[in-house]
């Protein structure tokens, strides 16, 4: 408790709340803390804030009565203001209360275990006599006895007892310094009649002083103790009958508890001795401070991150293959590299293996084949989607200087997952950004090498965390926009898109019967056609996954349950004529090939993230002067594969049988179609040559033959990528023969056997090759 020399007058109301407490007294002028329990603090709140900040406080008679009643309460009681109200983190409440004046109560009337009392003041007298100042003057001199004998009294309490000579306060300051019973206490509080107060101070005063000034050992043991409880915090005033208790027994249980836990939570030894260390800090700081909380939030991530928790995995590979296929269809090279990744881990466990990296288009499955690998290990499973991130401090969380500090996104998640060996999958890698806050792929690189993440060092954190247990999974839809750094981290696992026939079988096996479940139509007799599905892939989805399919069968199965609800009669079996009724128009055209060939007019296959597609590439002279036009929102290498291919025809003009002088006095204009798209990439020089040759000799180019391929100015043809892609859309345009590079046939490996039987596939080294198919010459080739 402190005592305060001066308060300010207030204004007293003649009614108040009242609290009854318990072993202990609260005085005129001194402030105190009271203590509530999260159940009570509410209730106190609420009061406090309707009486004006005001409360009352009153002792209680028999400190063992658990709910007192008006005649267990002491006739007098302390009007007391609330100076300060602070939330303690077992959601309770701590009130720091100013006494203001005694009064005396009547007419007391339970409330919720509280009181309302009518109150009246008491009115000490200020008048100065012959007793009061030899009262007063004696007090005086015991302190100087008690000071001389090693009384330990505070430099506060001197300082005011110098200022004070009204009897009745003075009185109260040192019934505060002595060691009295609750009984005497309440005793003196109850004496009205200052000078009477002050005669039995004196008294009580005169006995705890004298023994001590005569026995030394008894007043080395009571300054020992006297100093205990100056150095301790003042007591702690429970209401409703609770035992008295020291002010920071709450915190001093809380370090202990935070000992334990540390202690228990499997910390590694330096991290222990660090987070041991940081207690040993907590408990010197003030309670109510920020860096109080900040410490202890800190704390709590240390104890709470699994140290010393795992999941022990299942590596029963048959069950693994059985769980990968109920989960997908198809994607055989896919399984078996996951299955040969299970293996290894069997055979060599901790294996530091690499970081898979599942790269594809949207929709294939990426994202879900990290689910079914946690669920065939027995794993948890976490996904964090790194598109868009261009904090550094997402991955490896921000330093505790700073306001509002938090671990990295990799450090809360293990946390919240409680395992120190989750299936851990970074979404959307390739989607990483960069600016002044630092570079989120370089912070990666530590958490994706097995050679550097077993001591993953976190800011927030500040300490090593093992990662080496942590499955990490990576998905993109492009590598080219991964840093190569990165990209070196990880073994990269193409996933490409699906044929229709595979996404109809996807279709009936997957999408359909989970679509039913999830709108209620499980027990419902819903059918759907192939035919249906045939129409809805072809002319209502245009990607290589089957995610809009799902959303275009899940539109049907809404539309289904919506009457089914209704009570209205509802088609059963989906057919052909009923998608449109319940899709409306068709939403897509794909590009079909010509039904005629034509001059100048060569057919192409792109990449998109969407899967394949088929693109016309045309091209036409007119007079000018050597200028070359190129339009259709063409990206830089595709303009540069435009120049490429007219400077290998212009070198070689005589060879492919055109007049050397072609490009003298005309303009050669490029265009393809679709002008609004972006279109980029290295896989149009070869079709942009061909097209550019029909031209000059005037042959047109057979309409069922599709060309993909990079063209050199020695007329080599290059490789390219997305060959699956390009093939199904050539296929689904009704192309016969595609030419492709031959350094891709490696890429023909991934082609269904029904789908190459269907197709012409010409392999072809030099952009002669290709002529030879196109435009043949009449005369012997380079």
């Amino acid at each position: 408790m402190k005592y305060i020399y001066k308060s300010e007058t207030h204004s007293i109301p003649s009614r108040l709340f009242f609290i009854p407490l318990k072993d202990t007294v609260i005085f005129p002028y001194v402030v105190a803390p009271l203590f509530f329990q999260s159940s009570e603090a509410l209730t106190i709140l609420n009061k406090v804030v309707l009486e004006n900040n005001l409360i009352g406080c009153v002792g209680q008679r028999n400190p063992q009565l658990k709910f007192p009643q008006p005649k267990d309460l002491l006739s007098i009681g302390t009007v007391c203001k609330v100076i300060q109200l602070v939330k303690l983190p077992n959601k309770g409440m701590k009130l720091f209360v100013e006494g203001l004046s005694r009064v005396f109560l009547q007419n007391l009337t339970p409330e919720e275990n509280y009181f309302r009392a009518e109150i009246r003041e008491v009115h000490e007298p200020q008048e100065k006599n012959l007793l009061t100042e030899v009262l007063v003057q004696s007090i005086r001199t015991l302190f100087k006895i008690s000071l001389s004998t090693g009384r330990p009294l505070s430099e506060e309490i001197l300082n005011t007892l110098d200022r004070i000579d009204h009897p009745g306060r003075l009185a109260d300051l040192i019934t505060l310094t002595l060691h009295l019973g609750l009984k005497e206490q309440q005793e003196i509080f109850e004496t009205v009649d200052p000078i009477e107060r002050l005669k039995k101070v004196f008294q009580y005063f005169s006995q705890e002083i004298h023994p001590l000034s005569l026995r030394p050992n008894g007043l080395l043991s009571a300054i020992k103790e006297m100093s205990r409880s100056h150095r301790e915090p003042s007591s702690r005033i429970h209401p409703r009958g609770q035992k008295e208790m020291p002010e920071e027994d709450l915190y001093s249980a809380e370090i202990h508890e935070l000992r334990e836990k540390v202690q228990s939570a499997g910390m590694p030894p330096k991290v222990e001795k660090i987070a041991l260390k940081e207690i040993y800090r907590l408990e010197r700081m003030n309670p109510i401070s920020a860096e109080y909380t900040v410490s202890r939030t800190y704390l709590d991530y240390l104890i709470t991150m699994p140290w010393n928790k795992w999941t022990e995995d299942n590596l029963d590979l048959k069950r693994a293959q059985m769980i990968l296929n109920e989960d997908h269809y198809d994607l055989e090279r896919v399984k078996d590299r996951i299955l040969e990744f299970l293996a290894v881990k069997k055979l060599k466990d901790p294996m530091k293996g690499p970081i898979l990296c599942f790269v594809g288009p949207p929709g294939v499955g990426k994202t879900s084949l990290g689910r079914s690998i946690a669920r065939a290990l027995g794993r948890k499973f976490i996904r964090i989607s790194l598109g868009g991130v261009r904090d550094e401090a997402e991955i490896r969380g921000h330093r505790r200087t700073y306001v509002g500090a938090l671990p990295g996104r990799i450090i809360q998640e293990i946390r919240r997952a409680e395992t120190s060996n989750p299936v851990f999958m970074l979404d959307e890698i390739d989607k990483l950004g960069q600016d002044v806050r630092g570079d989120p792929a370089s912070a990666l690189l530590e958490t994706l090498d097995p050679e550097q993440n077993f001591s993953f060092n976190d800011h927030y954190l500040d300490v090593p965390f093992d990662l080496s247990r942590v499955l990490f999974i990576t998905t993109a839809n492009t590598t080219t926009t991964i840093p190569p750094a990165l990209l070196d981290r990880m073994e990269v696992i193409p996933i490409s898109g699906y044929t229709e026939e595979e996404k109809e079988e996807i279709a009936f096996q997957f999408l359909i019967p989970r679509q039913k479940e999830e709108n209620g139509l499980k027990d419902h007799p819903l059918s759907f056609t192939p035919e249906a599905v045939r129409k809805i892939i072809g002319e209502y989805t245009r990607e290589a996954g089957v995610r809009n399919l799902e959303r275009e069968i899940a539109t049907i199965c809404r539309k289904i349950a919506k009457g089914v609800a209704m009570g209205d009669s509802v088609q059963e079996v989906i057919d052909e004529k009923t998608v449109a009724d319940f899709l409306g128009s068709r939403k897509f055209f794909r590009e079909v090939a010509q039904a005629e060939d034509r001059i100048g007019v060569a057919t192409g296959l792109a990449w998109t993230e969407n899967g394949g597609d088929i693109l016309f590439i045309e091209a036409s002279k007119m007079k000018g002067e050597k200028g070359l036009i190129l339009t259709g929102s063409l990206g830089e290498v595709m303009k540069e594969s435009a120049q490429a291919a007219l400077s290998y025809i212009r070198a070689n003009a005589s060879l492919l049988q055109i007049p050397e002088d072609f490009y003298q006095e005309c303009d050669i204009h490029i265009h393809i179609p679709s002008g609004s798209t972006p279109k980029e990439g290295p896989s149009a020089g070869i079709t942009i040559a061909t097209a550019l040759l029909s031209l000059l000799k005037s042959k047109p180019i057979p309409h069922e033959i599709a060309m993909t391929g990079e063209l050199t100015l020695s007329g080599r043809v290059l490789p390219v990528g997305g060959i699956k892609e390009k093939i199904l859309a050539a296929r689904r345009a009704g192309v016969k023969t595609v030419i492709l590079p031959k350094e891709n046939e490696k890429n023909l490996d991934d082609i269904p056997d029904y789908i190459r039987q269907e197709l012409n596939l010409v392999l072809v080294d030099h952009i002669q090759e290709v002529l030879d198919l196109t435009l043949p010459l009449s005369s012997s080739s380079l």
